[in-house]
């Protein structure tokens, strides 16, 4: 296994839970991984083509309603309020959620002409990040830091190789449909928010605010093709702004840090099989842009299918 965000993780723990041991090469540890960034709420974006998405997502929702329950995983169910400024037709992945209703004329701010409410899951990145890798250690997994030059390398002793490596996979697949998305984020000490709020209606400054437990993310920006992973102070000030006309409770909240991350962008999520060089067999599982903790446990799934598929037994 390459790769341990997110996405490596949770094929990982599939993997490893259903029999198969694993070992994961990652450069950076889950701490240091784009995904420790992640505002992280069960919501498709940037992520495609929308039929595979929505079924990846319908599955991974169903397992985060699961892992509520379960305090060590930093899994928090939220109602979320989806604004738009103009008439909004439903949104393709609505099949996905269960109670989702159109918000009436008292539920939106002024400046706003509807929204959307519906339930999700607010993932506390920092926590369940420990827990998939406490679960993956428990079931028998290894985690080791390194770099590598190429999958071959991956898979010298291997029976199979599972890329999981998001941005990395644009040097060891040469995969130039890959392209990162910057993400800056502000995290501020939660005044007594509990509900999610989200504005897309500018594709180059959305805006949300998405409250955890004891803080909560405020963002954002999608800047594709960006690589800094620098706080710009601009930036962060702008977000804060928004994210306070949304909520003003927010006004004064104590600022905790600055954190910026790269999405791994793509035209579509790859997630197939293929064979390295000398036969070895080899899943992808990368590009999944703003959407990787929202595809994570389906796209773990058709993993272990396309591994059970690929091993003989």
């Amino acid at each position: 296994m390459i790769g341990c965000g997110v996405i490596g993780l949770s094929a990982a723990v599939r993997l490893q839970e259903a029999g198969f041991p694993v070992r994961i090469i990652a450069r950076d540890l889950p701490p240091a991984t784009t995904s420790s960034v992640a505002a992280a709420i069960w919501y498709p974006y940037r992520a495609y083509p929308q039929h595979r998405v929505l079924d990846w997502g319908r599955r991974t929702l169903a397992v985060f309603h699961e892992l509520a329950g379960e305090r060590s995983a930093g899994i928090l169910l939220r109602d979320v309020t989806e604004l738009f400024r103009f008439p909004t037709p439903d949104p393709w992945w609505l099949p996905a959620v269960d109670g989702i209703r159109r918000c009436t004329v008292d539920e939106v701010p002024p400046a706003y002409g509807g929204g959307l409410t519906f339930r999700t899951a607010v993932v506390e990145m920092p926590v369940y990040l420990r827990y998939l890798t406490m679960r993956f250690h428990a079931a028998g997994g290894r985690i080791e830091q390194g770099t590598l030059d190429s999958l071959a390398e991956a898979g010298a002793g291997a029976a199979a190789v599972v890329n999981c490596s998001g941005l990395g996979a644009r040097q060891l697949t040469h995969d130039r449909q890959l392209l990162p998305i910057r993400g800056q984020v502000v995290l501020v000490e939660n005044p007594g928010v509990d509900q999610v709020l989200l504005d897309e209606s500018d594709p180059h400054a959305i805006t949300y605010v998405v409250p955890r437990s004891t803080d909560c993310v405020l963002g954002g920006t999608a800047e594709a093709g960006a690589k800094s992973l620098e706080p710009d102070v601009a930036t962060a000030e702008a977000i804060v702004e928004r994210c306070t006309k949304l909520e003003p409770r927010l006004a004064g909240a104590r600022l905790l840090a600055h954190r910026v991350g790269l999405r791994p962008g793509r035209p579509a999520v790859r997630l197939e099989p293929d064979h390295l060089p000398d036969g070895t067999p080899c899943v992808h599982n990368y590009g999944h842009g703003g959407s990787g903790v929202t595809l994570s446990w389906g796209c773990a799934d058709d993993v272990v299918g396309l591994i059970r598929a690929a091993l003989p037994e």
